[in-house]
């Protein structure tokens, strides 16, 4: 089994050696500035994702909501994902593609931030949030992996794990997001 960990531990370091280089710097640069700006103005950041990606937009909601590595002043975030009561009732009463867009529709106003996390960069539901989220003039944050999928041209700024196996591109996204997490800890309260 030690060659399994090893071919595993391996494909984890390409993906991160392929993703991170000055041009996704670059990216996570201006995401973490309208972040800041979003925040430092009285706006909200809201995110989502399906099945191991709407933990990750959970677990971010979190830090901003909690802390990260600072004890500090408690920053608007919402995980869309979150609430069973609204995913189970819209998904009912209108659909699954339907789920984040009701939910960005009622809780999303012009200046906040939607984040969208998607592996394959395909996911129906996420690119019709990011449709309702451009209507009501909310800037589109995508986190996703292998070649982008639709999702790549379809938000504001997009970041894209070089990889193609799901696992390997949580796991970078979710090392930018802490990254983000840090910098704007770092800039908004020193």
């Amino acid at each position: 089994m030690k060659t399994f960990f090893e071919i595993i531990v391996q494909g984890h370091q390409e993906a991160f050696q392929k993703t991170f280089g000055p041009a996704q710097y670059e990216v996570l640069d201006k995401m973490t500035h309208v972040i800041i700006q979003a925040l430092k103005t009285g706006h909200k950041l809201l995110l989502c994702g399906n099945g191991g990606s709407a933990s990750d937009s959970q677990h971010i909601a979190a830090e901003f909501i909690g802390r990260f590595e600072k004890n500090r002043m408690s920053l608007p975030a919402i995980a869309l994902a979150a609430d069973a009561a609204a995913l189970t009732a819209i998904g009912n009463d209108f659909g699954f593609e339907k789920v984040f867009s009701r939910q960005i529709e009622g809780l999303g106003k012009k200046g906040d931030i939607l984040v969208v996390l998607s592996t394959s960069g395909r996911s129906p539901n996420i690119l019709d949030v990011i449709t309702q989220a451009k209507q009501q003039g909310i800037l589109t944050l995508g986190f996703t992996g292998k070649d982008g999928g639709i999702l790549k041209d379809a938000v504001d700024i997009c970041f894209i794990a070089k990889s193609h196996k799901t696992s390997h591109i949580q796991e970078v996204y979710m090392s930018a997001l802490h990254a983000i997490c840090e910098v704007v800890e770092t800039i908004l309260f020193g």
